[in-house]
C-alpha cells in the first residue's frame, strides 16, 4: 500500500515537473516581457520641484542610424520614418511616461531619465525638437524626441514625467495637445543661434568653423543652474559655463555647457562620466 501511494506522488510530482518546464520554455506573447522590474508604469516615489526641470533649447542635430532605422516593427504593427521633421503638425492626445522606463535606454542609445524633458513619437526622425501645446489650458513647452511610441492606443505622444508635471497634466495622466516641428536649421534669433547657411537639408550639422560644447541643462531658476555648474566643476576639468539667453516668450533661460570640446574622445568621456553620476544625457553644440 504504501509502496502504492509513493509511486502515485512521484508521477503527480513527475507530471508537475513537466507542465513547470513547458511554462518556462514557452516564449512570451510581448517582446518586452521581463525588460522592464516595473509592471505597471507610475509617477517617482519623491517629489519634483518644478524650478529644478530644465528646459530644452533647440540646438543643431547629428543623427545617426540609432533610432532611425525605416521601417520598423512593433507589436505587429510597421512604422515609417519620417525623411525630415519639416512641416511636420499634429493634433491628438498625449501621455507619460516615468518611472517603469527610468534608466532604461531609449531607442537612439540614451538613457531615458523621467527627471528632464524627453518625448516619444512614432515617426519624427532622431533626435528632433518640437513645440508642444496643451490645448486644455494654452501652456507650451519644447520637447526633444529620443525615443519611439507610444505603441498603444490613439495616442501621438509620450512626454516624460517631469514634461508632463511642468506641463499640467502629470495627475490627469493625457491632454489634448497639438504638435509643431522646429527645423534647427532654419532657427532664428529667438532661439539664440541664428542663422547659419552651413546647414543642409536632411543632414543637418552645425558649421565646424564653430566651437562644439556640450549642453547639460538650461533652467528658468538662475540659481539652479549655478549650483549645477558648480557640482560639474567638482567632477570635471574642463570649463563648465553658464549664460543666459531668451527663448520665444520672452523667458530667460541659463544655459550650462561644458567646453569647448575639440577631441571626440573627450566629449564621450564626460558624456559617459555625466550619465554614470544621473546628470542627463547631455549633448553636442556649436557656437
Amino acid at each position: 500500500m504504501h509502496i502504492l501511494i509513493f509511486k502515485i506522488v512521484a508521477s503527480v510530482a513527475t507530471l508537475f515537473a513537466i507542465i513547470s518546464c513547458s511554462s518556462v520554455s514557452s516564449p512570451p506573447e510581448n517582446p518586452n516581457d521581463g525588460r522592464y522590474s516595473i509592471t505597471q508604469d507610475r509617477a517617482p516615489s519623491k517629489p519634483i520641484e518644478l524650478g529644478s526641470i530644465p528646459e530644452v533649447v533647440p540646438a543643431p542635430v547629428e543623427r545617426t542610424l540609432a533610432g532611425n532605422r525605416s521601417p520598423y516593427s512593433v507589436l505587429g504593427e510597421t512604422y515609417f520614418v519620417l525623411p525630415s521633421e519639416e512641416g511636420y503638425s499634429e493634433r491628438g492626445i498625449a501621455s507619460w511616461y516615468g518611472e517603469k522606463f527610468h534608466g532604461h535606454k531609449t531607442s537612439n542609445g540614451e538613457v531615458f531619465d523621467m527627471y528632464h524633458v524627453s518625448a516619444a513619437h512614432k515617426s519624427l526622425p532622431i533626435p528632433s525638437f518640437l513645440k508642444v501645446t496643451n490645448l486644455d489650458n494654452n501652456r507650451t513647452i519644447v520637447v526633444r524626441v529620443n525615443d519611439r511610441g507610444p505603441f498603444h492606443g490613439d495616442r501621438i505622444i509620450d512626454l516624460s514625467y517631469a514634461a508632463a508635471l511642468k506641463w499640467g497634466y502629470a495627475e490627469i495622466g493625457t491632454a489634448r495637445v497639438e504638435l509643431e516641428a522646429i527645423v534647427t536649421e532654419k532657427l532664428s534669433n529667438e532661439y539664440g543661434l541664428g542663422q547659419d547657411s552651413n546647414l543642409k537639408r536632411g543632414a543637418i550639422k552645425p558649421s565646424r568653423s564653430s566651437e562644439q560644447y556640450l549642453q547639460v541643462a538650461a533652467f528658468s531658476n538662475q540659481l539652479s543652474a549655478k549650483r549645477l555648474s558648480q557640482k560639474l566643476k567638482e567632477m570635471i576639468i574642463s570649463p563648465v559655463l553658464v549664460s543666459s539667453m531668451k527663448d520665444s516668450a520672452g523667458k530667460v533661460l541659463y544655459r550650462v555647457r561644458i567646453g569647448p570640446i575639440d577631441d571626440p574622445a573627450e566629449l564621450k568621456k564626460i558624456t559617459e562620466q555625466l550619465v554614470s553620476a544621473d546628470l542627463g544625457r547631455p549633448y553636442p553644440v556649436r557656437q
